[in-house]
Protein backbone atom coordinates (compact mmCIF):
# COMPACT_ATOMS: atom_id res chain seq x y z
CA UNK A 1 0.00 0.00 0.00
CA UNK A 2 1.05 3.72 -0.73
CA UNK A 3 2.39 5.41 2.38
CA UNK A 4 -0.75 7.63 3.66
CA UNK A 5 -0.19 11.81 3.33
CA UNK A 6 1.29 13.30 6.67
CA UNK A 7 -0.83 15.53 8.16
CA UNK A 8 0.10 19.16 7.57
CA UNK A 9 -0.53 21.15 10.66
CA UNK A 10 0.10 24.92 9.24
CA UNK A 11 -3.35 25.27 7.73
CA UNK A 12 -7.06 24.81 9.08
CA UNK A 13 -9.64 23.72 6.43
CA UNK A 14 -12.74 24.10 8.93
CA UNK A 15 -12.37 25.92 12.33
CA UNK A 16 -15.46 25.62 14.16
CA UNK A 17 -16.18 27.79 17.65
CA UNK A 18 -18.68 27.35 19.91
CA UNK A 19 -21.17 25.74 17.15
CA UNK A 20 -24.37 25.40 17.85
CA UNK A 21 -27.54 24.46 15.70
CA UNK A 22 -31.33 24.60 17.04
CA UNK A 23 -34.10 23.14 14.95
CA UNK A 24 -37.66 24.56 15.23
CA UNK A 25 -40.40 21.63 14.92
CA UNK A 26 -43.83 21.56 15.49
CA UNK A 27 -43.26 20.19 19.37
CA UNK A 28 -40.84 23.00 19.81
CA UNK A 29 -36.61 23.58 19.70
CA UNK A 30 -34.60 20.25 18.99
CA UNK A 31 -31.11 21.10 19.56
CA UNK A 32 -28.86 19.09 17.26
CA UNK A 33 -25.71 20.63 17.53
CA UNK A 34 -24.27 22.20 20.87
CA UNK A 35 -20.72 24.07 21.77
CA UNK A 36 -18.76 22.04 19.02
CA UNK A 37 -15.54 23.45 19.13
CA UNK A 38 -13.19 21.73 16.63
CA UNK A 39 -10.36 22.09 13.57
CA UNK A 40 -9.54 20.08 10.74
CA UNK A 41 -6.35 20.83 9.00
CA UNK A 42 -5.07 20.05 5.51
CA UNK A 43 -4.58 16.50 4.78
CA UNK A 44 -6.36 15.11 8.03
CA UNK A 45 -8.39 12.50 7.55
CA UNK A 46 -11.08 13.16 10.21
CA UNK A 47 -13.81 10.64 11.26
CA UNK A 48 -16.57 11.67 13.06
CA UNK A 49 -18.38 8.45 15.45
CA UNK A 50 -21.12 8.72 17.91
CA UNK A 51 -24.59 7.29 18.11
CA UNK A 52 -28.13 8.29 15.56
CA UNK A 53 -29.20 11.66 15.85
CA UNK A 54 -26.05 13.27 17.61
CA UNK A 55 -25.38 15.62 14.89
CA UNK A 56 -22.81 13.84 12.87
CA UNK A 57 -24.38 14.20 9.72
CA UNK A 58 -25.75 17.83 10.54
CA UNK A 59 -22.09 18.79 11.32
CA UNK A 60 -21.03 17.91 7.89
CA UNK A 61 -24.46 19.30 6.30
CA UNK A 62 -23.14 22.87 8.19
CA UNK A 63 -19.67 22.58 6.41
CA UNK A 64 -21.74 22.13 3.46
CA UNK A 65 -23.73 25.65 3.72
CA UNK A 66 -26.94 22.42 3.75
CA UNK A 67 -27.67 23.80 7.03
CA UNK A 68 -27.04 27.41 9.05
CA UNK A 69 -25.72 26.92 12.31
CA UNK A 70 -27.93 29.28 14.97
CA UNK A 71 -25.05 30.01 16.93
CA UNK A 72 -21.15 29.89 17.22
CA UNK A 73 -19.34 30.26 14.09
CA UNK A 74 -17.69 28.07 11.11
CA UNK A 75 -15.25 28.87 8.48
CA UNK A 76 -14.38 26.69 5.05
CA UNK A 77 -10.81 27.60 4.15
CA UNK A 78 -11.64 30.53 6.13
CA UNK A 79 -14.37 31.56 4.09
CA UNK A 80 -18.11 31.02 5.40
CA UNK A 81 -19.53 27.85 4.37
CA UNK A 82 -22.04 30.05 1.75
CA UNK A 83 -18.98 31.52 0.45
CA UNK A 84 -17.19 28.13 -0.35
CA UNK A 85 -19.75 26.53 -1.55
CA UNK A 86 -19.90 29.33 -4.43
CA UNK A 87 -16.18 28.67 -4.77
CA UNK A 88 -16.45 24.84 -5.11
CA UNK A 89 -14.32 24.47 -2.27
CA UNK A 90 -15.54 20.45 -1.17
CA UNK A 91 -17.42 17.72 -2.95
CA UNK A 92 -19.82 16.11 -1.17
CA UNK A 93 -20.05 11.90 -0.90
CA UNK A 94 -23.84 10.90 0.36
CA UNK A 95 -24.93 7.54 2.24
CA UNK A 96 -26.49 6.41 -1.22
CA UNK A 97 -24.44 6.93 -4.43
CA UNK A 98 -27.14 9.15 -6.26
CA UNK A 99 -26.12 8.14 -9.86
CA UNK A 100 -29.09 9.12 -12.14
CA UNK A 101 -29.79 5.56 -14.00
CA UNK A 102 -30.58 6.93 -17.49
CA UNK A 103 -26.68 8.55 -17.57
CA UNK A 104 -23.92 6.39 -17.62
CA UNK A 105 -20.99 6.39 -15.25
CA UNK A 106 -19.36 8.91 -17.06
CA UNK A 107 -21.99 11.54 -17.50
CA UNK A 108 -22.75 11.15 -14.21
CA UNK A 109 -19.00 11.97 -13.34
CA UNK A 110 -19.42 14.89 -15.91
CA UNK A 111 -23.03 16.77 -14.38
CA UNK A 112 -21.01 19.23 -11.89
CA UNK A 113 -18.33 19.84 -15.07
CA UNK A 114 -21.16 20.24 -17.34
CA UNK A 115 -22.85 22.54 -14.64
CA UNK A 116 -19.44 24.59 -13.37
CA UNK A 117 -18.93 24.85 -17.71
CA UNK A 118 -15.93 22.74 -18.19
CA UNK A 119 -15.34 22.08 -21.96
CA UNK A 120 -15.84 18.67 -23.65
CA UNK A 121 -12.22 18.04 -23.67
CA UNK A 122 -11.33 19.15 -19.65
CA UNK A 123 -14.44 16.96 -18.90
CA UNK A 124 -13.07 13.98 -20.57
CA UNK A 125 -9.85 14.48 -18.91
CA UNK A 126 -11.00 14.69 -15.59
CA UNK A 127 -13.59 12.09 -15.99
CA UNK A 128 -11.05 9.76 -17.36
CA UNK A 129 -8.47 10.59 -14.46
CA UNK A 130 -10.97 10.08 -11.70
CA UNK A 131 -12.15 7.01 -12.84
CA UNK A 132 -8.66 5.38 -12.76
CA UNK A 133 -8.24 6.97 -9.24
CA UNK A 134 -11.58 4.58 -8.09
CA UNK A 135 -10.27 1.71 -9.98
CA UNK A 136 -13.37 2.27 -12.42
CA UNK A 137 -11.58 2.47 -15.70
CA UNK A 138 -13.08 1.18 -18.51
CA UNK A 139 -16.78 1.25 -16.42
CA UNK A 140 -17.31 4.84 -18.02
CA UNK A 141 -19.88 3.43 -20.42
CA UNK A 142 -22.13 1.45 -17.94
CA UNK A 143 -25.22 2.48 -16.40
CA UNK A 144 -25.10 2.78 -12.55
CA UNK A 145 -27.89 -0.18 -12.88
CA UNK A 146 -25.12 -2.52 -14.09
CA UNK A 147 -22.59 -1.90 -11.49
CA UNK A 148 -22.35 -3.43 -7.83
CA UNK A 149 -23.08 -1.05 -4.93
CA UNK A 150 -19.15 -0.71 -4.00
CA UNK A 151 -18.78 0.32 -7.65
CA UNK A 152 -21.72 2.81 -7.24
CA UNK A 153 -20.53 3.99 -4.85
CA UNK A 154 -16.91 4.13 -6.32
CA UNK A 155 -18.51 6.17 -8.90
CA UNK A 156 -20.08 8.66 -6.59
CA UNK A 157 -16.42 9.74 -5.15
CA UNK A 158 -15.33 9.83 -8.41
CA UNK A 159 -17.82 12.47 -9.04
CA UNK A 160 -17.21 14.40 -6.18
CA UNK A 161 -13.25 14.56 -7.03
CA UNK A 162 -13.88 15.45 -10.94
CA UNK A 163 -13.69 19.08 -10.42
CA UNK A 164 -10.59 18.80 -7.71
CA UNK A 165 -11.86 20.25 -4.47
CA UNK A 166 -9.73 19.78 -1.46
CA UNK A 167 -12.07 18.85 0.92
CA UNK A 168 -14.15 15.81 0.67
CA UNK A 169 -17.08 15.15 2.65
CA UNK A 170 -17.92 11.85 3.18
CA UNK A 171 -21.65 10.70 4.73
CA UNK A 172 -21.66 7.12 5.71
CA UNK A 173 -20.85 5.95 2.26
CA UNK A 174 -20.00 1.88 2.70
CA UNK A 175 -22.85 2.15 5.63
CA UNK A 176 -24.99 -0.40 3.65
CA UNK A 177 -22.22 -2.51 1.82
CA UNK A 178 -21.49 -5.80 3.29
CA UNK A 179 -18.76 -6.50 5.58
CA UNK A 180 -16.20 -8.16 3.02
CA UNK A 181 -16.88 -5.04 0.30
CA UNK A 182 -17.07 -2.21 2.86
CA UNK A 183 -13.04 -3.33 3.96
CA UNK A 184 -12.28 -3.40 0.56
CA UNK A 185 -13.17 0.04 0.22
CA UNK A 186 -11.38 1.11 3.30
CA UNK A 187 -8.27 -0.51 2.00
CA UNK A 188 -9.05 1.86 -1.84
CA UNK A 189 -9.86 5.00 -0.10
CA UNK A 190 -6.73 4.97 1.53
CA UNK A 191 -4.59 4.28 -1.44
CA UNK A 192 -7.27 7.28 -2.67
CA UNK A 193 -6.52 9.94 0.28
CA UNK A 194 -2.71 9.39 -0.36
CA UNK A 195 -2.75 9.97 -4.14
CA UNK A 196 -4.81 12.81 -3.94
CA UNK A 197 -3.76 14.63 -0.44
CA UNK A 198 -7.36 15.54 0.03
CA UNK A 199 -8.88 16.61 3.15
CA UNK A 200 -11.28 14.26 4.00
CA UNK A 201 -14.40 14.81 6.80
CA UNK A 202 -15.90 10.73 7.02
CA UNK A 203 -19.50 10.04 9.19
CA UNK A 204 -19.45 6.42 10.04
CA UNK A 205 -21.00 4.11 12.99
CA UNK A 206 -18.06 1.91 12.79
CA UNK A 207 -15.51 1.61 15.36
CA UNK A 208 -13.44 -0.41 13.21
CA UNK A 209 -13.48 1.90 10.21
CA UNK A 210 -12.91 4.84 11.91
CA UNK A 211 -9.94 3.68 13.75
CA UNK A 212 -8.79 1.94 10.42
CA UNK A 213 -8.92 5.03 8.41
CA UNK A 214 -8.42 8.55 10.42
CA UNK A 215 -5.48 10.25 11.35
CA UNK A 216 -8.16 11.84 13.91
CA UNK A 217 -11.50 10.34 15.46
CA UNK A 218 -13.97 12.57 16.69
CA UNK A 219 -16.51 10.88 19.43
CA UNK A 220 -19.64 12.69 19.23
CA UNK A 221 -22.59 12.58 22.47
CA UNK A 222 -25.83 12.04 22.30
CA UNK A 223 -28.75 14.82 21.18
CA UNK A 224 -27.46 17.80 21.95
CA UNK A 225 -24.23 17.11 19.80
CA UNK A 226 -20.77 17.57 21.95
CA UNK A 227 -17.73 16.90 20.76
CA UNK A 228 -16.98 14.40 23.82
CA UNK A 229 -13.32 13.56 22.49
CA UNK A 230 -10.56 13.68 20.01
CA UNK A 231 -8.55 10.86 19.75
CA UNK A 232 -5.31 11.91 17.73
CA UNK A 233 -4.00 8.28 15.88
CA UNK A 234 -0.82 6.75 16.67
CA UNK A 235 -1.05 3.88 13.85
CA UNK A 236 1.50 3.94 11.38
CA UNK A 237 1.08 5.33 7.27
CA UNK A 238 1.34 1.53 6.56
CA UNK A 239 -1.80 0.22 7.57
CA UNK A 240 -3.34 -3.37 6.21
CA UNK A 241 -6.03 -4.79 7.30
CA UNK A 242 -4.38 -6.87 9.57
CA UNK A 243 -3.40 -3.91 11.60
CA UNK A 244 -6.72 -4.11 13.12
CA UNK A 245 -5.55 -6.80 15.13
CA UNK A 246 -2.76 -5.04 16.58
CA UNK A 247 -2.72 -3.77 20.00
CA UNK A 248 -2.54 -0.22 19.13
CA UNK A 249 -5.12 -0.99 17.02
CA UNK A 250 -7.56 -2.35 19.79
CA UNK A 251 -6.07 0.39 22.31
CA UNK A 252 -7.33 3.43 20.10
CA UNK A 253 -10.82 1.22 19.16
CA UNK A 254 -11.24 0.66 23.15
CA UNK A 255 -10.91 4.52 23.73
CA UNK A 256 -13.72 5.58 21.16
CA UNK A 257 -15.86 3.17 22.97
CA UNK A 258 -14.75 4.81 26.17
CA UNK A 259 -16.30 8.16 24.45
CA UNK A 260 -19.12 6.85 22.92
CA UNK A 261 -20.11 5.21 26.88
CA UNK A 262 -19.05 8.60 28.70
CA UNK A 263 -21.32 10.17 26.04
CA UNK A 264 -24.38 8.13 27.15
CA UNK A 265 -23.62 8.25 30.97
CA UNK A 266 -23.78 12.30 30.20
CA UNK A 267 -26.92 12.38 28.78
CA UNK A 268 -28.65 9.66 31.53
CA UNK A 269 -27.37 11.52 34.58
CA UNK A 270 -27.61 14.64 33.12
Amino acid sequence: MNALPKTIVSETVVSATGLGLTFQTADGPVDALTGVDLDVRKGDFVSFIGPSGCGKTTFLRVIADLEKPTAGRITVNGMSPAEARRNRAYGYVFQAAGLYPWRTIEKNIALPLEIMGYSKEDRQARIERTLDLVNLSGFGRKYPWQLSGGMQQRASIARALAFDADLLLMDEPFGALDEIVRDHLNEQLLKLWAATRKTICFVTHSIPEAVYLSTKIVVMSPRPGRVSDVIVSTLPAERPLGIRETPEFLAIAQRVREGLRAGHSYEEHA
